[in-house]
């Protein structure tokens, strides 16, 4: 007896000289976990001490935020998986690119735990800290057992910009001890909020896009792994129980039956420990499966199970006294996360054999069995530069693709909607489902989604063709092209010794870049306002031109600066030899003004979208690499044509007194663009003339006959979260330059204005405009036709209503063009 207590004695000693070993977060940190937020750099610093001290954790550092904070994840499981670790990663991968003869009888599960891509939903990221001390060797003797048959690679903050600007704000205004009241300022943080990146983005919704250099770096590193199990860990309103799967509908038809299946496994997993600590939760509401960019939707697209778990605590900060009188502290919420994290683990270390084995599956079948009634999507080569971003796009995403050839076939046609023989040319895009990634491709394609349930917490409409503003058409044949590249045709070089002048097209972005190094060279240009022809060849208005004499009586290099200015960008400049031209005006007409130089402003405050002037902030810099001055909204009195002549209002509401400052530097020559709802807030000021278009005042007759049971229906029949409308473009003005007749516009809301009595209608709805998405009968019926986009002069000045988001989430490709053409070309 005495033998088995000191051996039992002995047991107990070893388990507690292992964890003496590893420091708990409470000891490493010197506070305990949830008595206050964690700067980022301790949460670094916390996960290499255990990387250091434990074998069994390996680190991967990934990038750098724009901030330059570090990105990294941990791997962690058992001795024996972490020795044959680049193994376990390459026959998974193999499983992902549909290899069936990987072997997966002894292949661990990949479980994936993502935290704080929201970095005011700062709770994920302290529970990340504890989440990966319960793995570290010797801690938790069931995750030890249960990483015997599972990896699994924690990443503790997905969005550190964010949470530094939370925490930091959080620290400057808490007091000795933290005030529990809601109305206190700590539990309201000030504009932008911490949620978002540097540049605003909700990094949440950008995981199929990747225009943000956080998740450009994640998404490499996880298509580098490729897991059988993502949770995305955020937090909602603190008066929220916890949310955790199976999730609600809509639930996009390409999800599997093992993934809809594993949800509720997963969830009833979680149940069982919320309800013995008697914590409430809830599934199957708002949270759905549809838009493809969310951190559960994109893995599920992969192969993956992707599930989203959220915690009540947004602007709860360290403790706050909930709507029903209860109090939710920092710690609470650490404790719900890290037991849902736990309870997932085990589930996925149960069912670790029927992951792999569906995950090998989930692959072999989109080779064999593509989804959808479309098997190959092709994508006319109408703009090459905008063909090129689409094929960069499918590229990050692992989509293959290929280029046409020369052969007739009968397809759905994008623009009408309709099945119709079309002609494949020799650069036309072409995805063919049997792949890997047909399911992502498919999603990504498709030209109507179809949804279950209109209620959805996003957008429901993306198709790639609509959002480049590229004619396309579904085939239901496999097809493959004939190339792997696209092929460039050069302008048969023409060498004039000493040229009239220069001419360049203005077709993409790009194109943009071009003009904005001519002008900061002080390269005057001018744009054709009308057609030309020259050398036989025909020039579409908005092409640019170059005359070397005038730009030589300013600088005598100028020919020298516009030759390099040529090579540097790879833009081939066509020289001409006379201001003759064989039909149009000649070079001397009026209709080839100068442009001016943009100096370009961009207004901010609290009551401003941060996320539409992140959007424009994020082009202006990332894609552009133009000077953006960003002013608050009360300096709008003090704005001078020296300095700025461009000013943009992104969407928000404005007051009526800064917006009346603006009439005299309008009238002198400034350009001011309204973007979505800044338009409502110049509704009565001079000199804004643009009205909003209602319905007929019986349209919304009351019903006295509807019941209470009816109200959801009610609500539906005024949603619109995000549908595609044609716009019809007036061609012949440079607002449409690169764009022609039509453009596809993502609305998310109803409004619509009456045509402009003085000014340009450049953009406007006609009967039967929607395409696809979600759009209630009362949406529709305000849509049915009126003004989204309008150019009205004043003075000497303009003013441009952008009744849409023309940079959404910075994928919507063709509206960058519409954007540049406002800022470069249009005075």
């Amino acid at each position: 007896m005495k033998t088995i207590i000191l051996s039992f004695l002995w047991l107990v000693l070893s388990l507690f000289a292992v964890q003496a070993q590893v420091k708990s977060p409470d000891a490493f940190l010197g506070y305990p976990l949830g008595t206050r937020f964690t700067p980022h750099y301790q949460i670094m610093a916390y996960f290499r001490y255990l990387a250091d001290a434990d074998n069994n954790i390996q680190l991967i550092s990934y990038g750098k935020t724009y901030e330059n904070r570090e990105l990294l994840v941990a791997v962690v499981s058992s001795k024996d998986n972490m020795k044959h670790l680049e193994q376990i990663r390459k026959n998974n991968l193999g499983l992902s690119e549909a290899d069936g003869k990987v072997n997966i009888s002894k292949q661990p599960a990949i479980l994936w735990l993502s935290y704080n891509v929201h970095g005011n939903e700062a709770s994920s990221s302290e529970t990340a800290m504890k989440m990966l001390y319960n793995l570290a060797d010797g801690v938790n003797r069931q995750a030890k057992d249960w990483l015997k048959n599972t990896v699994v690679i924690i990443d503790p903050c997905l969005n550190p910009d964010g949470r530094e600007r939370f925490v930091n704000y959080y620290n400057s205004v808490a007091g000795l001890s933290p005030d529990p009241n809601p109305i206190s300022r700590e539990h309201t943080e000030p504009w932008p909020g911490g949620r978002v990146n540097h540049y605003y983005f909700d990094l949440n919704r950008d995981w199929a896009w990747q225009s943000q250099i956080e998740t450009r770096q994640r998404l490499a590193l996880y298509h580098q792994w490729m897991p059988e199990v993502h949770i995305d860990f955020h937090e909602q309103n603190y008066n929220e129980p916890y949310y955790f799967a199976p999730a609600a509908e809509p639930l996009h038809q390409d999800i599997t039956a093992f993934q809809r299946e594993f949800q509720i496994i997963a969830g009833k997993n979680n149940a069982r420990y919320f309800d013995q600590n008697g914590w409430q939760y809830f599934t199957k509401e708002r949270f759905d499966l549809l838009y493809p960019s969310y951190g559960d939707t994109y893995p599920l697209y992969n192969g993956a199970i992707g599930m989203t778990y959220e915690q009540g605590g947004i602007g709860a900060g360290l403790t706050v006294i909930t709507s029903s009188g209860d109090t939710l502290t920092l710690k609470d919420r650490i404790n719900h996360h890290l037991t849902t994290g736990l309870a997932t683990l085990e589930t996925v270390s149960e069912n670790a054999y029927k992951l792999v084995a569906e995950f090998k599956k989930y692959f072999l079948q989109a080779v064999s069995a593509p989804p959808g009634m479309y098997k190959t999507y092709i994508v006319k080569a109408d703009n090459l530069s905008r063909l090129k971003k689409m094929s960069e796009l499918l590229k990050k995403n692992r989509i293959k693709y290929s280029f046409g050839g020369d052969k007739t076939l009968a397809g759905f046609n994008f623009g009408t909607k309709k099945t119709v023989l079309f002609r494949m040319g020799r650069n036309d895009l072409v995805v063919n489902l049997r792949q890997p990634a047909s399911v992502l491709a498919n999603v990504l394609f498709e030209p109507h989604t179809v949804v279950t349930d209109s209620n959805t917490y996003d957008i429901t409409a993306w198709a790639l063709p609509y959002a480049y503003g590229l004619n396309a058409y579904a085939v239901k044949e496999l097809l493959n092209g004939a190339y792997t590249d696209i092929e460039y045709k050069k302008d048969s070089v023409v060498t004039i010794s000493k040229p009239y002048g220069w001419i360049l097209s203005w077709e993409g972005v790009e194109d943009a870049q071009v003009l904005i190094a001519l002008q900061k060279a002080n390269i005057k240009v001018r744009i054709a306002e009308q057609a030309f022809t020259v050398g036989g060849k025909i020039r579409p208005a908005g092409s640019l031109l170059i005359y070397r004499a005038e730009n030589e009586k300013l600088n005598k290099f100028a020919e020298a600066q516009i030759n390099e200015i040529s090579k540097k960008s790879g833009k081939y400049f066509v020289p001409i030899a006379s201001s003759y031209v064989e039909k149009g005006k000649d070079f001397g007409s009026s209709v080839y003004p100068p442009l001016p130089l943009p100096k370009v402003a961009m207004v901010t405050g609290n009551d401003i979208s941060s996320q539409s002037a992140g959007e424009i902030w994020h082009f202006f810099e990332q894609e552009l690499n133009y000077p953006l001055n960003i002013i608050n909204e009360q300096s709008l009195g003090q704005i001078d044509l020296a300095t700025i002549n461009v000013l943009i209002l992104p969407d928000g509401a404005y007051m009526r007194r800064n917006l009346e400052r603006l009439e005299d530097w309008i009238n002198l020559g400034g350009k001011v663009i309204l973007m979505e709802d800044a338009i409502s807030s110049v509704a009565g000021i001079k000199p804004f003339d643009i009205k909003r278009k209602e319905l007929p005042a019986d349209a919304g007759k009351e019903n006295f006959s509807r019941s209470y049971t009816d109200k959801d229906k009610e609500n539906l029949a005024d949603a619109i979260p995000g549908a595609i409308y044609k716009v019809t473009l007036d061609k012949s003005h440079p607002f449409a330059i690169g764009l022609g007749e039509f453009y596809y516009t993502l609305k998310t809301d109803d409004k619509v204005y009456e045509p402009l009595q003085k000014g340009w209608n450049v953009g406007v709805l006609k009967p039967n405009a929607y395409v696809t998405g979600i759009a209630g009968k009362n949406v529709q019926a305000k849509l049915d036709q009126g003004l989204l986009f309008g150019v009205q002069p004043v003075g000497k000045g303009n003013i441009v209503y952008l009744s849409g988001d023309l940079l959404f989430r910075s994928f919507w490709e063709s509206g960058k063009q519409l954007f540049v053409n406002t800022i470069f070309l249009v005075f």
